[in-house]
């Protein structure tokens, strides 16, 4: 980095008529520096730059895509992870199964569209895909990162985050069965006139160990009017008719 006064003595040089290399020379700088001052590249580069270190939704009043949010804080409630890394820049990272892809092209697209700034890259790992972005401002729009497992800490969302899960249930909601929910067939057998019947019907289930975020998928169900029970500890099941079509218009089988 150049000082302030050395880029415009040069810029001044270049106005009078001074070709790039004498500039260089006489300001004691290289003649890429020079050429890119003069062209306002460096200016651009610059401009990027602040536009970067100024584009958290929360700290810096930006834009958030709310529809896009609910969906990656459902992701993120059931897969995601945060970890530090170098320089203060944190990396946010979903696994998603290898035998989803319209999820991982989903997880990619919601986490561009709420971090606009920070670019999104792939891993292949084994039977998954880890999709990530590095960003500085990850921890400010999921307060809900800590030490741990998610399932050891209290995890509770702020008040706008809260308002954002109201304003788009749905998206809530498919996020979470997106991560770690399930629709099925279940078999049901059931023995009467001296033999056994068969019934099949779909399902929702949606597993996890955090006494916390299973609250949380009940209450968006509730939102959504879907009629739920748990089928296990750890476990929520959705499986009468009405309330299987009703999540059906907001989430689906996974693909």
């Amino acid at each position: 980095m150049h000082p302030r006064e050395t880029v415009d003595r040069a810029l001044r040089l270049s106005a009078l008529g001074l070709i790039d290399r004498q500039v260089a020379e006489l300001c004691g700088v290289s003649l890429g520096a020079v050429q890119k001052w003069r062209t306002g590249a460096r200016r651009a580069n610059e401009d990027e730059d602040r536009r970067r270190r100024r584009s958290c939704p929360r700290c810096h009043e930006q834009p958030l895509d709310e529809t896009a949010y609910a969906y990656l804080l459902g992701l993120y409630l059931g897969d995601g992870h945060i970890v530090l890394c170098r320089k203060g820049v944190y990396q946010l990272s979903l696994s998603c199964g290898d035998n989803w892809p319209g999820l991982i092209a989903e997880a990619a697209d919601v986490m561009a569209a709420v971090m606009p700034t920070s670019s999104v890259s792939r891993r292949r790992k084994n039977g998954c895909t880890e999709v990530k972005s590095h960003s500085k401002h990850w921890v400010c729009l999921f307060p809900q990162h800590g030490p741990g497992r998610k399932h050891l800490r209290k995890i509770a969302l702020e008040d706008w985050q809260r308002k954002i899960v109201e304003m788009h249930p749905g998206r809530f909601a498919r996020g979470l069965m997106h991560s770690d929910g399930y629709r099925g067939t279940n078999r049901v057998r059931r023995h009467f006139n001296g033999s056994d019947h068969w019934y099949e019907y779909p399902r929702y289930l949606f597993g996890n160990e955090s006494k916390d975020i299973l609250e949380l998928c009940g209450e968006v169900l509730d939102l959504l009017g879907v009629e739920w029970r748990y089928s296990r500890y750890n476990t929520i099941s959705v499986a009468r008719r009405g309330a299987v079509e009703r999540l059906d218009e907001f989430v689906g089988p996974k693909y």
